[in-house]
């Protein structure tokens, strides 16, 4: 397992990107694009279309690890859950982002948005919002209100969008999932959940011109590994680790 994959019980690492213009959505170029990815990965054969419409390709989860790619209507997805190492996902990314100028007929120009997102999901039976707050703190203009006889925490879910550039297309952005509802606390009943942190590095609008999609993904991804290494595991990932292990 990846050193990321240590910190958390499962572990994925996404790549999205967001078209202005919808995707093709004939029959043969569909399954031309499916296809080739199978040719690399032959383990991925679950092919479906979701309720939605969107399609899907994917492995089977048996592993404990999963690779998927999907399409939606102006925008294409690759993920891989649990990778064994980080190399694993990007490669699978970059076969991606390869493909699609040619088998979707996507353009540098035509992209609205590219993400590279690392995703985080710690399993705790409890009050998620409370456990948040007790890990990452509220902040001195909000804790007075978490300290109050009686109080109970409900829907705390920090997160915050930092921008890397002077034109502010490049974007960091990290979020945090949690799981509790109102019934859950009411009743003193907690079901064992997830809580999910997301770390997303954002390109905004079109790429420069002789810039493919997986050289600027490449780059998406340095950024990421930087600011996770200097902000966000010490900062967020192992004090949530470490709140729930003390439980």
């Amino acid at each position: 397992m990846d050193a990321y994959g240590t910190l958390a019980d499962d572990f994925y690492v996404n790549c999205n990107l967001n078209t202005e213009m919808r995707l093709p959505e004939g029959r043969e170029t569909t399954l031309q694009f499916f296809e080739r990815i199978r040719k690399k990965y032959d383990s991925m054969r679950n092919f479906y279309t979701r309720d939605n419409g969107d399609f899907v390709l994917e492995e089977d989860k048996d592993d404990g690890h999963q690779r998927w790619v999907s399409l939606e209507p102006r925008r294409v997805c690759s993920g891989y859950i649990n990778p064994p190492d980080v190399e694993d996902a990007i490669e699978q990314h970059v076969l991606v982002l390869q493909q699609v100028p040619y088998m979707l007929s996507i353009s540098p120009l035509d992209c609205e948005a590219l993400d590279y997102t690392l995703g985080f999901d710690f399993t705790y039976r409890g009050n998620h919002d409370a456990l948040v707050v007790e890990a990452l703190g509220a902040g001195p203009g909000i804790e007075p209100l978490t300290d109050m006889p009686g109080c109970s925490v409900l829907n705390y879910e920090p997160g915050i969008t930092v921008v890397l550039d002077e034109e502010c297309r490049l974007q960091a952005r990290l979020a945090v999932e949690t799981r509790t509802n109102a019934y859950q606390l009411r009743r003193d009943d907690f079901p064992e959940d997830q809580i999910s942190v997301y770390f997303t590095v954002r390109q905004y609008g079109s790429l420069d011109s002789g810039v493919a999609f997986e050289e600027r993904l490449l780059t998406l991804r340095e950024h990421c590994d930087r600011l996770m290494e200097e902000h966000v595991t010490e900062s967020v990932l192992r004090p949530l680790s470490h709140a729930i292990a003390a439980k």
